[in-house]
């Protein structure tokens, strides 16, 4: 609902529109004076005001022009009593975004205006909607993965979403934080409104306070009109913190604040302002850790996670990769429009084997370098970068001119190289055989018995 600002000399006219918004649902708040009106400008941002023209120390026409130097977003109503075709011109030329006549009918004629433009916000809030609808069921948001440990993120997302409380969600960078965010709020009753993203390590400290709680005109150099938070933004929504564990010690303070109350402050006013908004917050860094070392605070750490949710690293469910890698490939050969039609066995194999230091995002920057270098048919391991191929970071184990095996960069560790190395020779054979162990025994110069032997060290059904 709405935020409304009812300006007008005659108090009963003020107290009849708050008691009539009020139980629409608006927040309402009213001035008797125009400069009453201009001072609540300076310390709040509304969505819609509404002002009589004619006051005796200044006329809604002024307030209105002042209206739209400080919050050019805000919707402005102009009524009187005394209706003149200068005071309608005077009204138009201004910006009022309507002008109603003081009757018997003011009352509807104020809620169908009032009405049209909470309706306006709402569709915005709804095409926004939309189009993470639409990007979710086009493959843009989905969360793939059939592992043990995401059919339980799965199922833990499905219990959460319903809620409002507090979320955590914690794991190595490029495991998809996000997309469960997104998941989790399009599965909330807050799905239609807002879901806003800040990355807390992206900002200063003063610009990221300026982000969240918005400020008025002349808080600082260059506030040169009001403008809402993201907190505001979101409201009825979902904001998502990214990046938390880099937030400043006294930005840690101010939003364990907005946690604990939940008013924000915008920057230069006086006043709160009241928030719904569910936080969903997410981390790459060790918090409880961050904690000890005196870099994060406790208490900040136990309002956000309510509900703590882990993300697995890639390596960690690697019967996901081949799902990843087929549902990357698809959406970049449609969108390249390239005729390669998959992606060759050896080549998955190598992928499996990798241990996907970046994570699911690793693994998307490396179907689209794949399509895009692919001139065959199907993705050849040779378009994979070179650790993959070779099954190492820190570059190819090679020949050197003596013959001797040539280390990269850093060493090497062997006994995890061999192991990488036989496991994606097995995967080959067994994709190459359609499956068929004693064909893949054969693939490999060894005895059914002992591919057995490695297939179940490594796992492989």
């Amino acid at each position: 609902m709405a935020s409304i600002l009812i300006v007008d000399d005659e108090r009963s006219i003020c107290e009849l529109l708050e008691i009539t918004f009020r139980k629409d649902g608006h927040r309402v708040e009213i001035a008797t004076t125009g400069e009453l009106g201009r001072r609540r400008l300076e310390s709040k941002i509304f969505d819609i005001i509404i002002s009589d023209i004619r006051m005796p120390d200044m006329s809604g026409v002024d307030l209105l022009a002042y209206a739209k130097e400080v919050s050019p977003s805000t919707i402005f109503l102009l009524i009187t009593g005394v209706p003149t075709v200068e005071t309608a011109i005077a009204a138009v030329n201004a910006g009022a975004d309507r002008y109603v006549i003081k009757d018997h009918d003011l009352v509807d004629q104020l809620r169908r205006a009032v009405s049209q433009v909470d309706e306006s916000l709402k569709l915005k809030n709804e095409a926004g909607y939309l189009r993470r609808e639409l990007r979710r069921l086009t493959g843009q948001d989905n969360i793939i993965g059939r592992s043990p440990n995401m059919r339980t993120l799965f199922d833990l997302i499905s219990t959460v979403a319903p809620q409002s409380s507090r979320i955590l969600i914690t794991g190595e960078s490029g495991t998809g934080k996000e997309l469960v965010a997104r998941a989790i709020h399009e599965n909330s009753p807050r799905s239609q409104a807002p879901f806003i993203t800040v990355n807390c390590g992206a900002f200063p400290e003063t610009l990221l306070e300026s982000e969240l709680f918005g400020y008025l005109k002349g808080a600082f150099t260059g506030a040169n009109e009001n403008r809402q938070g993201l907190f505001q933004a979101a409201h009825g929504g979902t904001l998502f913190l990214d990046e938390i564990g880099n937030m400043s010690p006294s930005m840690q303070v101010k939003l364990y604040r907005v946690l604990q109350e939940g008013k924000i402050r915008p920057l230069g006013s006086t006043e709160e302002t009241d928030i719904d908004v569910r936080v969903i917050a997410a981390t790459n860094r060790d918090l409880e850790k961050a904690i000890a070392a005196g870099e994060f605070r406790e208490d900040l750490f136990y309002r956000l996670s309510v509900i703590p949710l882990h993300l697995p690293p890639l390596r960690e469910r690697r019967e996901d990769i081949p799902l990843l890698a087929r549902a990357f490939f698809e959406r970049f050969r449609k969108s390249m429009d390239k005729p390669v039609e998959g992606i060759e066995p050896a080549a998955m194999a190598q992928m499996e084997a990798y241990d996907w230091p970046g994570n699911v995002r690793e693994l998307e920057n490396t179907m689209e370098r794949s399509v895009a270098l692919e001139t065959g048919r199907l993705i050849s391991v040779s378009v994979l970068p070179e650790k993959i191929r070779y099954g190492v970071s820190g570059g190819r184990v090679g020949s050197s001119r003596n013959g001797r095996p040539e280390l990269p960069e850093g060493g090497l560790d062997l006994e995890h190289y061999i192991q990488d190395t036989e496991r994606a020779y097995l995967l080959a054979a067994l994709e190459a055989s359609g499956g068929v162990g004693t064909r893949a025994a054969e693939l490999l110069k060894m005895s059914y018995r002992s591919y057995r032997h490695y297939a179940k060290k490594y796992n492989i059904t």
